[in-house]
This record gives C-alpha cells, sequence and structure tokens, in this order.
C-alpha cells in the first residue's frame, strides 16, 4: 500500500506464510486482511495473533462472503501445490484445500467463510479487539456510510480485484462518492487498478489518502523475487514524483481535484 510518502503491508488470512514469520521479517507497518470463518473462535485466535505480532489494524473483508464463479480455476481444479499450505490454519486441520473435481479454493470457501457477515458483525469484531478496523469491499454511498455508523476507522473501494462479480465498476470510478460519503470521517483508500504512478496521483486527486498496490507486487514477484518488488515500487515511486512534478505540485496537499479531468465532470471552458 501506499500513501502519505510510506509503504506498509497487509497479509492475507490465507497466506502461505505465517503472521509469525512475516513479522520476524523486521520492522514495518503491517495491515491484516481478515476473512471471517464459521467458526467465530478461529476468528479470535487469529486476531489475538496479529495482536502480539504487533499488527497496526485489521482490513475487515466484506465483498466476499460467497466466491466470485472463477472459471479458470473450475477448469484448472485449482488446489494448493503439496507443498505449500494457508500457514495461519495450521494446527486447526484448516491449512489444506482438498481436491475436487472443480475448484479447490472455491469448495474450501464454502466450507469455512461465514455466508451471514454484515457490516453490523464490526461490533463484534470490536469487542475482541483494539485495533482499528478497515472495511474493505465498499462501492456505494450507502456501505459507507453503514460502515462508519457501526464503527469503521477506514474505508477500502474494492471490487476484489475485479473477481467477484462481472460488470461491477472500476474502483476509480466511485471513489470520489464514497470519499464525498465519508465527509473527512475517516481515510478513504483505492484498491485495484493501479498499474502507473499516474494512478497513484489520480486516486490522490480524487480524495484518496493511499492506495492499495496488488498484481504490480505479485508480478513483479514471480518474475525477480525481491529485486522485483523493489523495483516496480521504485518506478511507481518515480512516476508519481514525475507526475507530481509536471502538474506543478511540489507536495502532496497541493495535489487537487482541479488537477484532473474525469469522464463524468462538466466540460470545461
Amino acid at each position: 500500500m501506499m500513501g502519505n510518502d510510506f509503504l506498509f503491508q497487509t497479509l492475507s488470512s490465507w497466506s502461505t506464510s505465517s503472521i509469525e514469520e512475516v513479522a520476524s521479517t523486521g520492522p514495518g507497518i503491517r495491515f491484516f486482511q481478515l476473512s471471517v470463518y464459521k467458526d467465530r473462535h478461529v476468528v479470535e485466535r487469529l486476531v489475538r495473533r496479529v495482536e502480539w505480532a504487533g499488527f497496526k489494524a485489521i482490513t475487515l473483508t466484506v465483498d466476499a462472503q460467497r466466491l466470485g464463479r472463477r472459471e479458470n480455476d473450475i477448469k484448472n481444479r485449482f488446489t494448493l501445490p503439496p507443498n505449500l499450505t494457508l500457514k495461519n490454519f495450521e494446527g486447526l486441520d484448516l491449512g489444506k484445500m482438498d481436491k475436487v473435481e472443480s475448484s479447490g479454493l472455491a469448495s474450501y470457501f464454502a466450507g469455512q467463510i461465514d455466508r451471514t457477515l454484515s457490516l453490523k458483525d464490526m461490533k463484534w469484531l470490536q469487542s475482541i479487539t483494539s485495533l482499528p478496523i478497515l472495511v474493505k469491499g465498499v462501492l456505494t454511498v450507502e456501505d459507507t456510510r453503514i460502515a462508519i455508523q457501526n464503527g469503521a476507522a477506514g474505508i477500502i473501494v474494492s471490487n476484489h480485484g475485479a473477481r467477484q462479480l462481472d460488470f461491477v465498476p472500476a474502483t476509480i470510478m466511485v471513489l470520489e462518492e464514497v470519499v464525498k460519503a465519508a465527509q473527512g470521517r475517516v481515510p478513504v483508500f483505492l484498491d485495484g487498478g493501479v498499474r502507473r504512478g499516474t494512478d497513484v496521483f489520480k486516486a490522490l486527486a480524487l480524495g484518496a489518502s493511499g492506495v492499495f498496490i496488488g498484481r504490480p507486487v505479485v508480478f513483479s514477484l514471480a518474475a525477480e523475487g525481491e529485486a522485483g518488488v523493489r523495483k516496480v515500487l521504485q518506478m511507481l515511486r518515480e512516476e508519481f514524483e514525475l507526475t507530481m512534478a509536471l502538474s506543478g505540485c511540489r507536495s502532496l496537499s497541493e495535489i487537487t481535484r482541479d488537477h484532473i479531468i474525469a469522464r463524468w465532470d462538466a466540460p470545461r471552458l
């Protein structure tokens, strides 16, 4: 994630490296992306581990109570290879995905994730942790207001990488209305579609406090490991700084809505 001139990491519940392994790699700001299981004792145990490991916040995933139809996973009968497990669930007999005739991920998801989750469950989560809770998966004004009313410490505008529902709007298209609905009460972040430094600039101009970066990091990690990730983050930073310079912005505070023209804007003379 990039924002306010610093970087931090969000670790998935389903990471193949454990909370403790990631925390042991050195200092840094880390958030934990929480998927809520049917067994709430599993969730409580995860939250305790996140707190002990020094994570700074929880991002609650609210747009994936059911898994979208991922046809490639079904076609390829996707499951984790034998040498990998969901490390955060080892010892709970939940770390492996069964091999099935369709998607092992979809089968695991259907068996474990709580479909009844709603924003009202924020109250329960707040009762078991003092960590700030950001709501990830918001695309509408209405959900923004509900999330804030239920105690969200931040909003992450996300469509889950556009893998949940066909024809869902791009996050950049709904960012501004979510920012306006938040009314400055909590920070709003953009997740999805960030490929260049210019994308970061556009998000900040539309009111985002920062952006989350997924695929560029994953692709660069696969291509060149740690060096690849360092390279892609440096490229994004350089592109962003150049965009600022060529737009006449000497600091982040000078990036304003006037620096961009959106397709929904009225024509300018």
